[in-house]
């Protein structure tokens, strides 16, 4: 491995920086808030244990392992009627899912950072101080108060959907009120898991050490499970101590060669800072980038299409048509695949495709080769409805707003890849408290049965 840490080096490269946008300040300790231990610990416990869904066999954790980088491995997760993780979950042939969970599941790094006031990939969850809970989402007025932050309000959002963790029609108490659209409120969906975590011992004895304003397990409120698992997840994954962080803080450590070729592209020629700009590489922006679209795509129950307009659905605008949030790129070489459907399992080939959205959507148009290297666990239906379709690959592609960079060569992507790869934070990557052993309710942790 060779280090950039002599001064005529550093200057050659001040030189090159100079014409390209400033590399941006290191990340500040004062991005995060401070973490209660004990509160972090509970929200551990709350993370992997599956006692929040509505048939009791799926975790935040399922589809946010971090054997897989805080994601779930493949390309579109199976949610209820899933079995095992990752490539090999496979539906339960006795409650088989309906269809694919829609969207690639994102990572959970950083999070916590006070930075992030837009969620999900569509950004349909936002901080909004004109709204009486103090965020925008689904929900509107509706929103409970009392979430103490926004990764705590998107935290429990999947508990509602029937496809990730409520289960389908009539199967469970939970999936019956989420049909019924009962979510606030006595006897509400929030309200039912509520009283599961406070029906059990452990749970009771721990909210009350952690929150002061909860003297009986009937005190124990549906916003103080969200909060807990969102200050578990800003304390397991912040992540703020990789190769590049390091560098920021103090250049004259240096990085591998490759990866300062990389890095000057990264914020110069190849303009990928234009959106994965700051301290987490993203602008929280929402950009149509053309990344193919397989699986059910995000239509209502209502609708029969594979479409997946991205933050149109939430605006209304046709200007968001196929807009997606930028993700942020700390540990994003091991968060694949990669795009919003996961249509890409290698980084390369994600980053070619990002360059020409034209001739990357038609490498999935009945392209076997393309198709085979995405990762989909097993399941009947036609992923690739929209990809069989040239009308919808000429909306795709027409609404994409391509910053294109000048003449990259498979040089200069390998000298990205490099960079990327500086983004890796082994701390976060391995987690601070790490997989429980057990959890209060007596189910699998994480919802997966040991062979």
């Amino acid at each position: 491995m060779i280090l950039i840490r002599s001064s005529v080096l550093l200057l050659a490269f001040s030189a090159c920086v100079s014409q390209a946008d400033p590399l941006p300040s290191p990340v500040s300790r004062t991005a995060y808030a401070p973490i209660d231990m004990d509160e972090a610990i509970l929200g551990q416990l709350l993370f992997y244990d599956p006692i929040l869904s509505g048939n009791r066999n799926i975790a935040c954790a399922t589809c946010h392992h971090p054997d897989f980088a805080t994601s779930d491995g493949v390309s579109l997760g199976l949610g209820e009627g899933g079995v095992g993780l990752g490539l090999e979950r496979r539906g339960d042939p006795d409650n088989m899912p309906t269809h694919r969970i829609p969207r690639n599941s994102p990572a959970l790094f950083n999070l916590g950072a006070s930075e992030f006031t837009v969620l999900f990939h569509d950004g349909r969850i936002e901080v909004d101080s004109t709204m009486a809970s103090g965020f925008r989402t689904p929900l509107e007025d509706d929103m409970l108060g009392g979430f103490a932050s926004l990764l705590s309000a998107q935290t429990m959002f999947p508990v509602l959907s029937p496809d990730e963790m409520a289960g389908h029609g009539g199967e469970n108490n939970v999936a019956k009120a989420v049909r019924q659209g009962l979510i606030t409120g006595s006897d509400g969906a929030w309200d039912i898991l509520s009283r599961r975590v406070a029906d059990l011992p452990d749970y009771a004895q721990r909210f009350s050490a952690v929150y002061d304003h909860i003297d009986t397990p009937d005190d124990i409120a549906f916003t103080d499970i969200s909060n807990a698992i969102a200050v578990f997840i800003a304390h397991e994954w912040r992540s703020d101590t990789s190769a590049f962080d390091a560098y920021l803080r103090d250049p004259t450590v240096g990085i591998p060669l490759k990866a300062e070729q990389g890095m000057g592209l990264f914020y110069g020629d190849a303009g990928c800072n234009a959106c994965h700009s700051g301290p987490f590489q993203t602008d929280h922006g929402f950009h149509a980038m053309g990344a193919p679209q397989l699986g059910p795509g995000k239509a209502a129950a209502f609708e029969n299409n594979a479409h997946d307009t991205g933050r149109m659905r939430v605006t209304g605008d046709t200007d968001d048509a196929f807009a997606f949030r930028t993700p942020s790129l700390r540990n994003v070489m091991q968060t694949g695949p990669w795009g919003h459907a996961g249509g890409h399992s290698t980084i390369e080939h994600f980053l070619r495709d990002h360059l020409d959205p034209v001739a990357g959507t038609a490498r999935f148009a009945q392209s076997s080769t393309a198709r085979l290297a995405v990762r989909l666990p097993p399941l009947m239906g036609n992923d690739w409805r929209e990809m069989d379709d040239p009308a919808a690959r000429e909306s795709i592609v027409q609404a994409a707003m391509i910053r294109a960079p000048r003449g990259l060569d498979a040089a200069d992507i390998a000298a990205l890849v490099s960079f990327l790869r500086t983004l890796d934070d082994e701390t976060a990557l391995n987690g601070r408290l790490g997989i429980p052993k057990s959890v209060p309710s007596g189910l699998a942790v994480g919802g997966v049965t040991a062979d």
